[in-house]
C-alpha cells in the first residue's frame, strides 16, 4: 500500500508542462505570508460567476494541493477540473485553494510524526489556515464565516489532514470532504484522536477506491473510521457518507470523479 502514496508524498512538486493554462477566468492567485511556516504561499481563489454583480454572501471550502485543483499546467498528474465543475453547475461557492509546500508536504499535511517518514508538523499548518489565511478571506471577500458554512477538503495526505482539522476545530470546519484519506502513515494516532474527540456535529464525506494499493489497508482504514464516528455519535444522524469506488486507484481521476458528487451531499448547489 506504501508504495503508492510514497510517490505524491515526494514528487508532489509543480511540474512545468508545454500547455497552456486550463484554469477558467473564475479563478485568480495571490501570494499570503504564513508565519507559522516561516514561508509565504501562494492561493487560488475560486469566485462564483455573478460574485462582481451580486452583494450576497457565500459559503466557503479550503482545499489542498492547490496546484492540482484548478489547472493542468500546474498539476503533477492531472486536474480536479474544480473551477468547470462548479461553473456547469453555477455554484454559489468560493474556493480558497492552497498550495502544498513542495518537499514540505509531507511535514505540513502530517498531524504527528512517523518513526520511518518523519512528518508531524499541521498542527503549524492549520494555524495558518485559521488564524491568519480564513480571516484574511473572510475580510477581503463576501464570505459566511460561520462553521456551518466552512468546509475542509483534500485527497491522501490532504485528506488525512482535513479529517484532523475537522476534530481539532469543530467550531471553524463544519464539514469535511475526505477523500482516500492516508490515515496509514498516522494510524495509531489518529485513531486515538478521534476515539478521545468531543461528539462531532460536522457533515463528513469519504471517497476512496477499492485497487489504491498493493493490498485492502485504505479501505479498512477507512471502515474502521467510520466505525469510530459511528461511535462518536448515532449513525442515524446520517451526517457521514462513504463512498468505495470499485476499481479506483489512487490519483486525480478518481477525486475529480468523486468532487461533484461530495460537492452536492455536502449541501452545496
Amino acid at each position: 500500500m506504501k508504495l503508492i502514496f510514497l510517490i505524491p508524498l515526494f514528487l508532489f512538486l509543480s511540474k512545468t508542462n508545454a500547455q497552456e493554462s486550463t484554469a477558467s477566468k473564475q479563478v485568480s492567485t495571490f501570494t499570503i505570508e504564513a508565519p507559522q511556516l516561516k514561508t509565504n504561499r501562494k492561493i487560488w481563489m475560486y469566485l462564483p460567476k455573478n460574485y462582481e454583480a451580486s452583494t450576497k454572501k457565500y459559503p466557503v471550502i479550503y482545499m489542498h494541493d492547490a496546484q492540482n485543483l484548478f489547472d493542468a499546467k500546474t498539476s503533477f498528474a492531472g486536474e480536479w477540473n474544480v473551477d468547470e465543475k462548479l461553473d456547469s453547475l453555477s455554484a454559489q461557492v468560493i474556493v480558497v485553494g492552497i498550495e502544498n509546500g513542495g518537499e514540505k508536504r509531507l511535514d505540513e499535511l502530517t498531524p504527528y510524526k512517523n518513526e520511518k517518514y518523519g512528518g508531524g508538523n499541521a498542527d503549524k499548518y492549520l494555524e495558518f489556515i485559521v488564524n491568519t489565511l480564513k480571516p484574511e478571506i473572510d475580510k477581503k471577500y463576501r464570505t459566511k464565516p460561520n462553521a456551518k458554512n466552512t468546509t475542509i477538503m483534500g485527497s491522501s495526505l490532504g485528506g488525512l489532514v482535513s479529517f484532523y482539522a475537522v476534530i481539532k476545530y469543530p467550531e471553524v470546519f463544519g464539514k469535511g470532504g475526505v477523500f482516500s484519506p492516508a490515515f496509514w502513515i498516522n494510524r495509531k494516532d489518529i485513531n486515538d484522536y478521534m476515539t478521545n474527540s468531543k461528539k462531532l456535529k460536522a457533515k463528513m464525506y469519504f471517497l476512496c477506491g477499492d485497487s489504491e494499493g498493493d493490498d485492502d489497508s485504505m479501505v479498512t482504514d477507512l471502515n474502521h473510521m467510520e466505525l469510530l464516528l459511528n461511535t462518536n455519535r448515532c449513525y442515524c444522524l446520517h451526517l457521514n457518507k462513504k463512498v468505495i469506488v470499485k476499481g479506483g486507484h489512487h490519483n486525480e481521476k478518481l477525486w475529480r470523479d468523486g468532487f461533484t458528487d461530495a460537492f452536492l451531499w455536502l449541501g452545496y448547489k
